[in-house]
């Protein structure tokens, strides 16, 4: 099949939206689909403010139009609700091509912890543009459960996996800190409410692996803890596996791939009774979930790492490319508009 996804986000953002989208599509290559990428990287584009890292494309219908044309696509997934995603989705509802999305970010509570607005306000937004879509792909039970009390409809599961090869435990001596080290890896921002974490009257060390808009003010604000910016590959894989516990504070991500990372690495995980941890800890005992962070912390130092590593071992790209294709709405062939691409001239190469 060939499947054309449309992402806001992509390279060279590192967060779990453009993790799992390369697994996936690394997965479905592998097993003989055609699939594109349409990005940022294919058009002129600009940095979000506050946010620079993050490109927002500066293009319009026609030029998105020519590039879906020339891929000529089977099945369209819409990944993100940005300008790219937004133009997606117009190209699909006048060409009446059904779509797929998926709801990978919590941003209604994003904004809020940023800027306030209330998050009925942004939920309305959010409804509003996944309505039109055959499904839209959500990655655990729990977080369907939520947005279907909000009113969202046609939600189907896509869940994540993990890089087992790199992920694994391994040496204690990488990390040259005061014992229990206790890790966070993740974009140092507000939403993802590290605050929490950072004041935890914690024995030991306290690691904080990433970066983003707020590392500055915290490493002037929080002398003691270890901060030591974004790592990437095996350097990240021997940080998780080097630390004893992983803590999670955040209380608006949607899944949490490191959730897994650190799972596969042996390390057990302390974070907040909340979607995301529910979904990925289920009741196993891999890690303490509770309101009083400061006691989940101290509790998860008594599991195993064996037994973290065992359970992580359930999850595997396979399985979420498996979904994420059982999920597609496929039209019957290709359906190009020779007139719209003859007035914009030959497409650009899709982003790889």
């Amino acid at each position: 099949m060939r499947i054309l996804i449309v992402t806001d986000a992509w390279e060279p953002q590192v967060n779990g939206v453009v993790n799992t989208l390369r697994w996936v599509t690394a997965e479905l290559a592998r097993q003989g689909h055609a699939v594109g990428l349409l990005t940022p990287r294919d058009f002129r584009s600009l940095p979000c403010p506050t946010y620079p890292e993050i490109r927002l494309a500066l293009t319009g219908p026609r030029g998105v139009a020519r590039r879906i044309e020339a891929f000529a696509p089977e099945a369209i997934h819409i990944a993100t609700e940005g300008p790219l995603g937004h133009l997606a989705r117009r190209y699909c509802r006048r060409r009446r091509l059904p779509f797929t999305t998926a709801f990978h970010t919590q941003f209604p509570e994003y904004i809020h912890a940023r800027v306030r607005l209330p998050v009925s306000w942004s939920y309305r937004y959010m409804r509003a543009f996944h309505r039109p879509a055959a499904r839209t792909m959500v990655a655990t039970a729990g977080l369907r459960r939520r947005l279907e009390g909000r009113g969202f409809e046609h939600l189907a599961i896509w869940g994540r996996g993990v890089d087992l090869q790199l992920f694994k435990p391994g040496p204690k001596s990488f990390l040259d800190l005061p014992r229990p080290i206790f890790l966070y890896v993740g974009r140092v921002a507000v939403e993802k409410n590290l605050r929490p974490f950072l004041d935890l009257p914690l024995e030991g060390s306290k690691l904080v692996v990433g970066d983003g808009p707020s590392l500055e003010g915290y490493r002037r604000s929080f002398p003691d803890v270890e901060f030591v910016g974004a790592k990437f590959g095996q350097d990240l894989a021997n940080h998780f596996a080097a630390a004893d516990v992983f803590v999670f504070p955040s209380r608006t991500d949607t899944f949490g791939l490191v959730l897994l990372e650190a799972l596969a690495s042996g390390l057990p995980v302390a974070a907040y009774p909340v979607t995301g941890p529910l979904d990925v800890i289920n009741g196993a005992d891999v890690g303490v979930l509770d309101e009083d962070l400061a006691v989940a912390a101290r509790r998860a130092l008594a599991i195993p790492a064996a037994r973290c590593r065992t359970f992580a071992e359930r999850f595997s790209w396979q399985a979420s490319a498996a979904q994420f294709l059982g999920n597609l709405a496929p039209f019957s062939e290709p359906q190009p508009s020779p007139l719209a691409a003859a007035e914009t001239g030959p497409a650009a190469p899709l982003s790889a």
